[in-house]
């Protein structure tokens, strides 16, 4: 898997999918075809379910390799994935950043980082604002109540149950308001947890968001 703080092996390097290419400009997932100068490109699922983010990137497709250190990350305590995972997550955000953006990531609800110990989408997000040199605000976000577990679910299963999940943190709004917010997490599946944030933000005076994910869950014929 990770051979040191800064990367993978060699072996890994080349089981590990990395997204390039062509992508959906809200999402991020990987489009057959290639790309067009001047033309923006949206995925079917993006032109089905309106998102409330104007951009979205992921580095990698959530299967294999990748699959494997998103959940080591997750539920292994191998937080060494959090060093090469920014650098790979700086690669795909390079088209979100801009110069007056604030990154923040997905909550924990507090019964689960109470569990856990730590929230790895803080632990990326936090990584990557100091790879690209952009503030990050820790607890910018709130999980307001606990939501069920949504492996299995459907997409609308998935929006129901995130819906007024999540808010922002009121001691924290002057950091959103009238800015650009980056919004970090491990996967991104249906993009419910990341509507919920996008909304919380946009409700609380933010100019604008943009998400990324380190894995992003596809179809195998998109890949």
């Amino acid at each position: 898997m990770v051979q040191s703080d800064f990367g993978l092996c060699g072996a890994c390097w080349g089981e590990t999918p990395f997204i390039g290419g062509l992508v959906c400009e809200i999402c991020g997932v990987p489009l057959p075809g290639e790309a067009v100068a001047g033309e923006t490109l949206h995925c079917d699922e993006c032109l089905t379910y309106a998102h409330p983010w104007q951009a979205g990137r992921a580095a990698l497709l959530y299967r294999g390799n990748a699959r494997r250190m998103v959940l080591a990350l997750k539920h292994g305590d191998r937080q060494e994935i959090v060093r090469p995972a920014a650098g790979w997550l700086a690669g795909a955000a390079g088209p979100l950043l801009q110069g007056d953006m604030v990154v923040a990531p997905v909550p924990l609800h507090w019964s689960r980082l109470l569990r856990r110990r730590y929230n790895q989408a803080a632990l990326l997000a936090y990584a990557l604002a100091r790879k690209v040199g952009l503030p990050c605000c820790p607890d910018l976000l709130v999980r307001i109540r606990r939501t069920i577990l949504t492996d299995g679910l459907g997409v609308e299963q998935r929006f129901a149950t995130m819906d007024a999940a999540i808010s922002a943190h009121p001691r924290r709004v002057n950091r959103l308001r009238g800015r650009a917010v980056l919004i970090v997490d491990d996967v991104m599946t249906s993009g419910a947890t990341f509507a919920a944030c996008a909304r919380a933000c946009l409700q609380a005076g933010a100019q604008e968001v943009r998400v990324v994910a380190l894995a992003r869950v596809a179809k195998q014929a998109w890949a």
